[in-house]
């Protein structure tokens, strides 16, 4: 039990202290997960939150069940999910009782216009993180401009995009497969060996 008791008291810190969301979380996320507790190696942690975001579901929460599985199993599991999702429901149902009365004070609204900037700065840090960890280079940055454009500009649902990153992965992956596979029988093909020539056909060939 030692490993879900402390799966769950670091999601419940950093479902106590996140702002902005499940990708604001990230960078504590990281920090417990991969730095400090050394439960899952950096790169299999971007691995697993390009799967993650690419889920139905609340992110924060499907971080949470996968690093629990992966650390203790199913007890490891709900124990992160319960430490994930326990400080968010009281804290939204402690603000759903008062904001409706203090959501017009001055100092109410100050607070909100601090917390926005620092929400941003959460969301970017792990998004730069992952375009480093991702490798992304001249050659494949045409992937994550053209999915900006679609969602952003075009008003296409992230769904759809998601779809057909899969669909284009396995078609290319499949190429990539189909040419590895004509390489090495190639490879394999053996070459006949040639036939030394006699001399009879050696003189013929010198008098043509």
């Amino acid at each position: 039990m030692k490993k879900p008791l402390q799966l769950f008291f670091t999601f419940f810190k950093i479902g106590a202290f996140t702002l902005g969301g499940g990708y604001a979380m990230l960078s504590m996320v990281e920090k417990a997960v991969v730095d400090q507790k050394k439960w899952i190696p950096n790169d299999e942690f971007w691995d697993m939150i390009a799967v993650v975001q690419s889920l139905p579901g609340v992110f924060a929460v499907n971080t949470a069940l996968y690093v629990g599985h992966r650390v203790a199993g199913r007890s490891g599991a709900f124990a992160a999910m319960l430490g994930a999702i326990i400080p968010s429901i009281t804290i939204i149902l402690l603000l759903a009782t008062v904001f409706r009365e203090y959501r017009d004070q001055p100092v109410v609204e100050r607070i909100f216009k601090g917390i926005r900037p620092c929400v941003v700065a959460l969301i970017l840090a792990p998004s730069l993180r992952m375009i480093k960890s991702a490798k992304v280079t001249w050659k494949t940055a045409i992937i994550p401009i053209a999915t900006v454009f679609l969602i952003w500009w075009c008003k296409i649902s992230p769904a759809y995009v998601i779809l057909a990153a899969i669909a284009g992965s396995l078609i290319y992956a499949l190429i990539i497969s189909r040419r590895e596979t004509a390489r090495l029988r190639d490879c394999e093909t053996p070459r006949s060996p040639e036939v030394p020539k006699s001399r009879s056909q050696k003189g013929k060939e010198a008098e043509s």
